[in-house]
């Protein structure tokens, strides 16, 4: 079983709004512990930022690697708390992966099992990555019968 879930996001917040709400859900998850790596941005180029993508997988040991990208599977909430429950409990290490703004690079995009989407909407990399984080928590609520996705 998973112990932790791994969120490598390239660029940081720099919005004290946008990290108060993040550091809230942070503090409530915690079945698994979610883990958040920032990495520095590079202006414009894909291949900088997908090679730190590739070697923080590496260093955190590797594990089941997920895109998030506008092109991957959509879920209802309770569709994701029932897939990433699965993947919780058969995966060493459950890593999620958001790009830079240039996207993933190939070698990004060939190392991740699955790609997945959080809508049709395009959102900006920062509010996509608090959509994520409370859709995490919000699983791990599903999961345990707490009433906040009701």
């Amino acid at each position: 079983m998973a112990r932790q879930i791994h969120l490598i996001v390239v660029g940081k917040l720099k919005d004290s709004h946008l990290e108060a709400i993040e550091a809230d859900y942070l503090k409530r998850i915690n079945n698994p512990e979610l883990i958040i790596h920032e990495l520095k941005a590079s202006a414009e180029n894909k291949e900088a930022e997908g090679e730190a993508i590739l070697k923080k997988v590496k260093d955190l040991g590797g594990g089941h690697v997920v895109a998030m990208t506008e092109w991957g599977k959509r879920f209802t909430s309770v569709a994701f708390a029932e897939w990433s429950t699965s993947l919780i409990e058969r995966s060493s290490r459950l890593i999620f992966v958001i790009a830079g703004a240039e996207g993933f690079s190939s070698e990004v995009l060939n190392l991740c099992q699955e790609r997945l989407s959080l809508s049709e909407l395009t959102f900006p990399h920062k509010l996509a990555r608090i959509l994520l984080v409370e859709q995490l928590y919000r699983a791990q609520t599903i999961r345990s019968g707490h009433p906040y996705h009701n």
